[in-house]
């Protein structure tokens, strides 16, 4: 009776436990204002939806570059679109990841029904914020044949997936108040990146600023305004798809 008793017990905090995580998930940073209305198309972008996300597609001066994005650990994808937005209008197709319970880590290879379905003359950058950019750094390690560069906001490859050897262009762009992925944490993680990785660092950023979903805990006060911080990010993240062979 006791060893029955105990199983219904363990059973139970399990299940407790499950939905605890559900909860917790199901409850994503929800993208403001200005995100929604970045989901808008104009004279130079066409927002539109697929079966795994949003597609930001350039209506003049279509480049080969395009830019897979995957978001940040519980934050709505959506959240994003501002930035996507503009760098779409600057040519650059964008496909704007939506993750299952918006976790990355539980669909990081999503990147790859993309590529799949696209031209054979495309070249592909991806990226990602925070756990969304460690993925992304995990898809680049898995799929070197296919990724031309690897844009990492706030976030940094861990040592069993370095690209310390890989033919591959990197630019990492980091907070220099950010709470959650630290200086130290983007320090560190220059071991694990190509020698010619562009290291980017946003005096008075912090990590909820690299979208557009409001304050984070355990995140740092930021010392500049979110649009100067976007500003720095949008440029640094052309200057790396610039640089992809077209």
């Amino acid at each position: 009776m006791k060893r029955i008793r105990w199983y219904w017990i363990v059973l139970l905090v399990l299940m407790v436990a499950v939905a605890g995580f559900l909860v917790w998930a199901a409850n994503p940073a929800s993208p403001e204002a200005a995100a929604l209305a970045a989901l808008e198309s104009d004279s130079q972008v066409q927002v539109s939806y697929y079966d795994q996300g949003i597609l930001f597609t350039p209506l003049e001066d279509q480049k080969q570059t395009n830019l897979i994005f995957y978001p940040g650990g519980r934050v709505d994808y959506q959240a994003y679109a501002p930035t996507m937005h503009k760098i779409a209008a600057q040519g650059y197709p964008v496909y704007l990841v939506r993750m299952p319970l918006s976790l990355a880590v539980f669909a990081p290879n999503r990147a790859e029904n993309i590529i799949s379905q696209a031209s054979q003359d495309s070249e592909w950058v991806i990226g990602g914020h925070s756990l969304g950019g460690a993925m992304a750094a995990n898809f680049a390690y898995q799929h070197p044949d296919q990724i031309s560069g690897l844009l990492l906001w706030a976030s940094y490859p861990t040592e069993s997936n370095s690209l310390m050897g890989a033919d591959i262009k990197v630019t990492s762009i980091s907070g220099s108040l950010d709470g959650l992925a630290t200086v130290d944490d983007i320090n560190n993680s220059v071991w694990f990146l190509p020698a010619d990785t562009q290291f980017v660092v946003i005096n008075g950023g912090n990590h909820a600023q690299f979208g557009y979903y409001g304050p984070q805990k355990g995140d740092n006060v930021a010392e500049i305004s979110r649009e100067a911080q976007q500003e720095q990010i949008l440029e640094a993240s052309l200057n790396l798809l610039t640089q992809i062979k077209q």
